[in-house]
């Protein structure tokens, strides 16, 4: 019985190609090596930059924080330029105080750099800072900014924290209380409470705290930073406005929540109020704040630079404020883009938090 061949015959499907030799002694032909079937690459994926695209689609968190990252950046060096031009542009000199000669003027001008052209002192003043250099500051040569970062900035973020501590729970616990006595004495007293902490403004605040609870009647200290009982007439007055921002928002959104059909069906279930409120319109009413703690604490930065001043706090917020008066170009800088960095950061931080506790947000977009 014939035995089958063990494979395909030159020529045929699935062969091995076939070389034909032509010589002198006659024709030759001799198989080439088998190749390696050709893949072809799936549409839409041209290679590795595809792969790339493909898996920041499949992340679509990750790619707004690369985004946003690239944007702050961005919004730095506008922040760093135009702080830099508004400030020799304002009138003074940071060494009018010094009651010097025209020749040390001048000393201290070349020591410094200010003798030079704006141009060149912003060139060198950027190349430093991409080293990480913020330079010295110009009232106290014996400490750099960076020092004066590191001695102010915990003292300030323990003020901020603070002030937020006890003013988010306490906007929350308003608002839930409004919402759910609409038009009765908690609604009226938190209407009251959150157009006095908009209105009325953190300095006057402070003022007014210190001087009822601090100097009339002795309760408090006046100022100083040290002890806990020095922290909460400053908490106070800077919580104030976040705590007012709280509370008109969940209340606008509990009201909402509590008109909702799911909202009807739990109280047709037999649930009391306050087992709605805690299990259905808290967590509702929770995820627009999480939106808002950007400007949280945008507003709490902002009120920390009077806070501290009035009360004598050794915090950032005061030396920012003496660095303006004083005309200290350096540690202005220094201290506004610290400033920005850390306000860019969170919120970008409160947008990532917002979008992952509801998926109906798109970071990218907002709310869907």
């Amino acid at each position: 019985m014939p035995v089958p061949p063990a494979g395909p015959g030159p020529g045929q499907p699935g062969s091995a190609p076939v070389r034909v030799r032509k010589g002198g002694a006659g024709t030759s032909v001799a198989a080439e090596p088998p190749t390696a079937p050709h893949r072809p690459v799936p549409p839409g994926l041209p290679g590795r930059r595809g792969r790339a695209a493909a898996w920041m689609r499949r992340h679509p968190l990750l790619r707004h924080a690369l985004a946003r990252a690239a944007q702050a950046v961005a919004a730095l060096w506008v922040v760093v330029t135009l702080t830099f031009v508004l400030m020799h542009a304002l009138p003074g000199d940071p060494f009018a105080s010094l009651q010097s000669t025209p020749a040390v003027r001048a000393l201290l001008d070349a020591r410094y750099g200010l003798d030079l052209s704006l141009p060149r002192q912003y060139a060198i003043y950027v190349g430093n800072l991409l080293h990480g250099h913020l330079g010295w500051s110009l009232i106290d040569p014996h400490r750099t900014v960076g020092q004066e970062i590191r001695s102010g900035g915990p003292v300030s973020a323990a003020l901020g924290a603070e002030a937020l501590a006890w003013s988010v729970p306490g906007g929350v616990l308003l608002g839930l209380l409004a919402a759910a006595r609409r038009g009765g004495a908690w609604d009226r007293a938190s209407s009251v409470v959150g157009l006095a902490g908009m209105a009325v403004p953190n300095f006057v605040l402070a003022t007014a705290a210190d001087y009822l609870l601090g100097v009339r009647a002795r309760l408090l200290p006046v100022a100083g930073w040290g002890t806990a009982a020095q922290t909460v007439l400053p908490a106070l007055a800077l919580g104030a406005l976040p705590c007012a921002l709280v509370s008109r928002m969940i209340r606008a959104e509990a009201a909402d929540v509590l008109s909702a059909d799911f909202v009807r069906a739990a109280r047709a279930k037999g649930l009391t109020g306050t087992q709605i409120l805690l299990r259905h319109v808290l967590r509702n009413a929770l995820t627009p704040v999480l939106t808002l703690l950007g400007p949280l604490v945008t507003a709490t930065v902002a009120g920390s630079f009077v806070v501290e001043t009035v009360f004598a706090i050794p915090g950032l917020g005061a030396s920012f404020v003496n660095s303006v008066l004083d005309r200290d170009y350096p540690l202005i800088l220094g201290l506004t883009i610290f400033y920005s960095t850390v306000l860019l950061a969170l919120n970008a931080a409160a947008d990532i938090a917002a979008a992952l506790a509801d998926p109906r947000i798109d970071p990218a977009r907002g709310p869907t």
